[in-house]
């Protein structure tokens, strides 16, 4: 069991039968009245974002999420399988759980998969990865008085803002959290 007053960033509890994990707490100790805590909370499986303030004392049971680093392996047009590298369990996943992923990672890359009751959940790709541009504009000479960016398409069909020297067949790394462009690949 989970009380309110153990709550930190990161926690997971179960709340109404669904997973949530605490995004934000505050504990706060009126001067008149009970104190209480503050929370802001996701709920794991929908995401659904809520704040809502509990007794210290409310209970919840404890959710445990499974994390396993998988393998993508293939596309078949309408699920993405990823398998599990110490069983060799193929999980087919649909689009809906690998959306945000799936624009960062290329086949045989490795992934995080996280599970709530043997049920995958999300998908989660390294937080930086290094992808060949395939294709971009060619960038205009005496065009660097400031930061000058153009559109380059990565191997995985993504598009991504690139500084106007980098052309296509390099390699370059980018931060899957926000989508950036962070340098040259060596």
């Amino acid at each position: 069991m989970v009380y309110a007053s153990d709550f930190r960033n990161g926690k997971t509890f179960i709340m109404d039968g669904q997973p949530c994990v605490v995004l934000s707490f505050q504990h706060v100790k009126p001067g008149k009245g009970a104190a209480f805590v503050r929370t802001k909370y996701r709920n794991i499986l929908t995401g659904a974002t809520r704040e809502e303030a509990f007794n210290p004392d409310d209970k919840f049971e404890d959710a445990h999420i499974e994390t396993k680093k998988m393998q993508y392996s293939y596309n078949d047009g309408e699920l993405y399988y990823f398998m599990d590298p110490e069983t060799f369990d193929m999980v087919p996943l649909g689009l809906d759980l690998v959306e945000d992923a799936i624009k960062w990672i290329k086949e045989n890359d490795e992934v995080m998969v996280k599970f709530f009751q043997g049920n995958a959940f999300i998908v989660e790709p390294e937080n930086f990865v290094i992808l060949e541009v395939t294709d971009c504009e060619p960038g205009v000479k005496g065009n660097t008085a400031t930061n000058v960016t153009k559109a380059a398409v990565v191997e995985t069909g993504t598009t991504v803002m690139v500084p106007i020297f980098i052309e296509a067949g390099e390699k370059i790394q980018i931060d899957t959290r926000t989508g950036e462009y962070l340098s040259r690949a060596k």
